[in-house]
């Protein structure tokens, strides 16, 4: 059981930070960005590709274990370029899709355009990395016991797997001071709620919405460094939680950034719980059945309010 528990959190964290940037993205830009999962997908590629830089300009050659990880402080500096360039990108395809498309006011002409750009960004991760799985690191790591077997079955976990769910709390954590306490967040709260009026108050709008890109983009991509340091980084890897991120973020309720937390922590603690009732190979299918039942029981989400 507490096992059970501890796995779905680790899922649950990696699927929260990814349903942050999408409920964000659909709350300022008012469509659904299926192109969300693809950047955790080139964030973590190119944090192998910044991890070789790293390691080539400090000459270390390998990367030695920190502390109890498995990964060196190399990583750091890797997954911080990677977050940087995955924003690059988020800002390259808004420049060169989604402004132009904004202009005409159509929210399904977006939705449909984001399915054609994750397409492409798909591919072209494929075309310049291939399709064989990448690791940041080969080391084992031995999994601590937190808990005895006989309480629960007991609770084992690694430290990485502990770092990957106390990361993503501490980034939920400075979003929400950002959005509650900085100008930048009070900026973006005004254009979720009333585009128009905020633009006639003084606010930049296309400013908030670069923002809103990379401030997205960055929490894939370290989303994306997270799901590979504790599996392993592949071509669907992004694709794979897709539909993960969109029943967290409709969970929680549309623009919530708390709610997409949550979301995405029910969502892993669901698909944690399938595995043993149902099987492996149905696990993927747990997110499809959460997101069918919160359209039909409560559409707006847990903190979304009623129309």
């Amino acid at each position: 059981m507490l096992q059970l528990v501890a796995d779905g959190l680790v899922v649950g964290s990696v699927i929260a930070l990814g349903a942050v940037g999408l409920t964000l993205t659909y709350s300022i830009l008012r469509f659904a960005n299926f192109g969300q999962g693809e950047f955790m997908t080139w964030g973590a590629y190119l944090a192998v590709s910044a991890l070789a830089l790293v390691l080539a300009v400090t000459g270390a050659g390998v990367m030695e274990p920190l502390g109890p990880f498995s990964f060196g402080w190399q990583l750091i500096p890797a997954m911080a370029l990677a977050a940087v360039l995955t924003a690059a990108i988020a800002l390259a395809v808004d420049w060169a899709l989604f402004r132009r498309l904004r202009r005409q006011g159509n929210a399904i002409t977006l939705v449909i355009a984001s399915f054609g750009a994750a397409l492409a960004l798909r591919n072209l991760v494929q075309f310049l990395y291939g399709t064989l799985p990448e690791y940041y690191t080969r080391e084992i790591q031995i999994a601590i016991r937190l808990v005895p077997r006989d309480v629960l079955g007991g609770l084992r976990i690694t430290p990485d797997q502990m770092l990957v769910i106390g990361l993503s709390l501490l980034l939920v954590v400075a979003l929400h001071v950002m959005l509650a306490r900085t100008t930048l967040g009070r900026a973006m709260r005004a254009t979720a709620m009333n585009p128009a009026l905020a633009r006639v108050a003084g606010v930049d709008v296309d400013g908030v919405v670069r923002a809103t890109w990379v401030i997205g983009a960055m929490l894939a991509a370290v989303a994306g460094v997270m799901a590979g340091v504790v599996g392993q980084v592949r071509p669907m890897l992004g694709f794979d939680l897709l539909l993960p991120l969109f029943a967290a973020a409709i969970l929680g309720g549309i623009g919530s950034v708390w709610g997409a937390v949550l979301g995405g922590y029910i969502v892993g603690l669901a698909e944690s719980f399938s595995v043993p009732l149902f099987g492996a190979e149905y696990r993927a299918a747990t997110a499809f059945l959460v997101l069918i039942g919160i359209l039909l029981l409560r559409p707006t989400g847990i903190f979304g309010e009623r129309a």
